[in-house]
């Protein structure tokens, strides 16, 4: 989605956003019923590292998670790690030798507006923030990722983000809002 301004080169040679630690467990990508669908089309993927999606993802929201257990999956990195270091890293299962194996349908939207993420804040507003981690982003002007998220993309994700409102993480403040 950033590709005007993010070099996906840059981004395959990084993959920072392609592993986890188990303080960024909260980070893993959540996959729509759609998502998982065309993984388990795929012969070539394991739709087995997949569950359903745990409440814990999303702390205190107050709907009714259990009616859209069954649209919604991630996958459990927990048994992954070897040491109890919280820096340790676990890469994401679908992270092949030269980048990410799955397709555009199977990708997560997670993965697909990364570096960005659309937030609930603490107030209830649905905002779009810029993951502050992120090696390439940081390398461009703020001022400029922001005029051109609000530009070209402000109304699709928040539009998709309505439309799929498990996928809103919850807001944190070293997170910029664009």
């Amino acid at each position: 989605m950033l590709g005007a301004i993010l070099k996906k080169e840059a981004c395959a040679e990084c993959r920072f956003c392609c592993a986890f630690r188990k303080t960024s467990l909260w980070e893993v990508p959540v996959f729509t019923r759609e998502n998982t669908e065309a993984i388990k089309k795929n012969q070539n993927l394991d739709s087995s590292v997949l569950e359903p999606l745990d409440k814990r993802l999303f702390g205190n929201t107050e709907t009714d998670i259990a009616d859209y257990l069954s649209d919604y999956s991630v996958y459990d990195l927990t048994d992954c790690y070897q040491t109890d270091d919280p820096e340790e890293e676990v890469p994401c299962p679908y992270l092949g030798r030269n980048g990410c194996i799955l397709s555009a349908e199977e990708k997560p939207w997670d993965c697909k507006i990364w570096p960005l993420r659309v937030m609930r804040t603490e107030g209830g507003d649905v905002v779009i923030a810029l993951t502050p981690t992120c090696p390439e982003i940081n390398k461009i002007n703020l001022n400029d990722v922001k005029k051109f998220v609000n530009e070209n993309l402000r109304d699709e994700l928040l539009s998709y983000a309505k439309s799929h409102p498990y996928l809103i993480k919850e807001y944190r403040e070293d997170f910029p809002i664009l």
